[in-house]
């Protein structure tokens, strides 16, 4: 029997809570694609548990992941290493599927090697996310690193969605993206270990190696084709099992980024404003293929959501390990 050509990598250390938002992401994409393979790549831990809790059947791969993997740069920066499947799609976990994801899978069988994303970055993309930002776009920062690279553009990298159906271009991108990374002291991006953070971002060091090797993003923003829209509460209408899911998706760009703004109070003001010029308040209603949870100041829906798939799935295995004892 051949292998499968076309399949989902999701992977998860740390914590229980991890897991428990693969298998909550695993379940909502089973309500779409009942099809394609599923690959877990997480710690022994975390596959005990799914193994105890009768879980592990959710994906038809699992495989151990190496310690020196458990972190965001080490798994992707290495997803090369991570290729189960002729065609990946690698996932975050903390996204929730909205509808069949054909079309999608349709649009990535044009690209070897690919991320979410959009082609122009903009200066906090890796930089200072408050008022600092003034002083890289005064000086021009993203230039001169432009400049001191060769590289002519620099896109911008969402890594909640990368694909891979090429294993040597991957390595390539992979071990580009880890140079670059390595010489971050040469470049205008910030550590976000200084932020408070506890890992290192992956996603300059992406879009620098992408931009070298001459490789086109996905587009993030494609209205209806959208791969994965933000969750923000207040711009989505969902129920609590995320079954009817429906994004406000405005079409001026600089409008839709307002979303991203922590007070609802001021970002509303400010969309309410900016809708004022003709045409710039037009908006869609969208049903996303995938519904991100970056954010984390948005994210306690998704939590929720995952506790609860936790617990009744957690809850149907009761009665026989019962019988058992």
């Amino acid at each position: 029997m051949s292998a499968p050509t076309e399949g989902y990598v999701l992977h998860a250390y740390g914590p229980e809570r991890y897991v428990r938002h693969a298998v909550a992401s695993v379940v909502t994409l089973r309500r779409h694609d009942p099809e394609r393979p599923v690959a877990l790549y997480c710690t022994c831990s975390l596959r005990e548990m799914l193994e105890k809790n009768g879980l592990d059947g959710l994906f038809q791969i699992i495989e151990d992941l190496p310690t020196n993997r458990c972190s965001i740069v080490g798994f992707k920066h290495h997803l090369h290493e991570f290729m189960p499947f002729e065609r990946c799609l690698f996932v975050d976990a903390d996204v929730v599927w909205c509808r069949n994801p054909e079309s999608l899978w349709q649009q990535l069988r044009a690209y070897s090697f690919t991320a979410t994303g959009m082609e122009r970055a903009d200066f906090f993309f890796g930089g200072p996310k408050g008022w600092q930002v003034i002083f890289d776009i005064l000086f021009n920062r993203r230039r001169r690193t432009m400049t001191h690279f060769g590289l002519t553009h620099l896109p911008r990298v969402q890594a909640g969605m990368i694909y891979a159906s090429d294993p040597i271009l991957a390595r390539d991108v992979c071990e580009l993206a880890s140079d670059f990374l390595s010489r971050r002291e040469e470049t205008h991006f910030r550590s976000r270990l200084n932020e408070g953070r506890s890992e290192e971002s992956c996603e300059w060091s992406l879009a620098m190696a992408l931009s070298r090797l001459g490789l086109q993003i996905l587009p993030w923003h494609q209205g209806n084709m959208s791969p994965q829209l933000d969750f923000v509460e207040g711009l989505t209408d969902y129920d609590e099992e995320f079954r009817n899911v429906s994004c406000r998706y405005y079409t001026d760009r600089f409008v839709y980024s307002i979303r991203g703004i922590r007070n609802t109070a001021l970002r509303n003001i400010l969309i309410r404003l900016f809708s004022l010029v003709p045409g710039r308040g037009d908006y869609q209603l969208l049903q996303p293929f995938a519904l991100h949870f970056g954010w984390l100041h948005q994210k306690d829906p998704f939590y929720a959501f995952s506790d609860r798939v936790w617990l009744n799935r957690t809850r149907r295995i009761e009665p026989v390990l019962a019988k058992v004892g």
